[in-house]
Formats: C-alpha cells, structure tokens, sequence
C-alpha cells in the first residue's frame, strides 16, 4: 500500500496526475501555435492509460465514471487520428486542439469528483456532490475549459503545417 492506496489505485492516480500536468504544457504549447511532441506524446500515453485502468476497478454495475471513461477514450482516438494518422493537415489540426483540450477536461472533471469524494473539507462541503460548491468547481472548470479549448483551436488551428 502506497500512502492509503493499493499499488494499482496509486498508479492510476500518478498516471492521471501525470495525464494533467502534461496536458496543460501541451494546452500551453497550442497556445503558443507549438506542439510540443514529447509532451504530448506523454499527455495522449498517461490519459489513455488512465481511461484504460480506470475500467479495471472491481465494480458491479455501469457507473458515471465508466460513463467518462468511454467518452473520454472516443476522444483520445479521435486526437490521436488526427495527429498520427491525418498528420494535423487541414482540419485535423484544428480537430486535435479541441479533442486533446476535451480530454483534459474530462481528466481535470474526474479529479474534482476525486477530491470531493476524498478530501474531509471538501466532503464536508458536498458530502453528495449535489450541494453548490461542487457544483461551482465543475462549472468553473467547464468554463475555464471552454475557454480554453476556443483558445487553442483558434491559435493552433489556425496555423498551417506542423510546429515542433
């Protein structure tokens, strides 16, 4: 056990924390018209990893987090269609910003829920994930990731070629 946490739990956790941290240095490099190969190359591996193992949890009926899951993965295969497959060209550039920002989203959505469900201050606040402060996170981070993602498609969807 790893601070509380199974050895499988913790490295679903540390890919998923990986999967954030590199998803905003990709997000970051969109804005700047860039992609940053290695970085994203990271992004796309650990949430793809992190959808993956989150379906090997023992469960017993369909949940809201398979729910995410599944889209989440419809996602990545579309953003790493239009990197690896279709190269960016046209399109697909514009395609990847908004998908690879989507799938970040929904990465940041989960660890929300996840803090909700884990932190005492946060539970105490939303002990059923109905009350307003959960509620005002999600929504902050819908925002903020709406926002984001116009502003990556707009920046890097607009450039022609392919930036390293």
């Amino acid at each position: 056990m790893v601070m509380g946490m199974s050895a499988f739990t913790f490295v679903h956790v540390l890919l998923s924390l990986v999967g954030i941290f590199s998803g905003f240095v990709v997000a970051f490099g969109l804005f700047g018209g860039k992609l940053l190969n290695g970085w994203t190359g990271l992004f796309l591996l650990s949430t793809i990893a992190t959808s993956v193992t989150g379906f090997m949890f023992p469960f017993h009926k369909f949940l809201p987090s398979h729910g995410v899951g599944i889209v989440s993965l419809i996602v990545l295969a579309v953003a790493v269609f239009a990197l690896y497959n279709r190269h960016l060209a046209g399109a697909w550039r514009r395609t990847f910003a908004i998908t690879a920002i989507a799938a970040l989203y929904l990465n940041v959505f989960v660890l929300i829920v996840q803090l909700f469900l884990k932190v005492p201050a946060l539970n105490a606040l939303a002990p059923t994930q109905s009350e307003l402060p959960f509620k005002i996170a999600q929504l902050t981070a819908l925002v903020f990731f709406v926002l984001v993602g116009f502003l990556a498609s707009k920046k890097f969807g607009s450039l022609q070629g392919r930036a390293a």
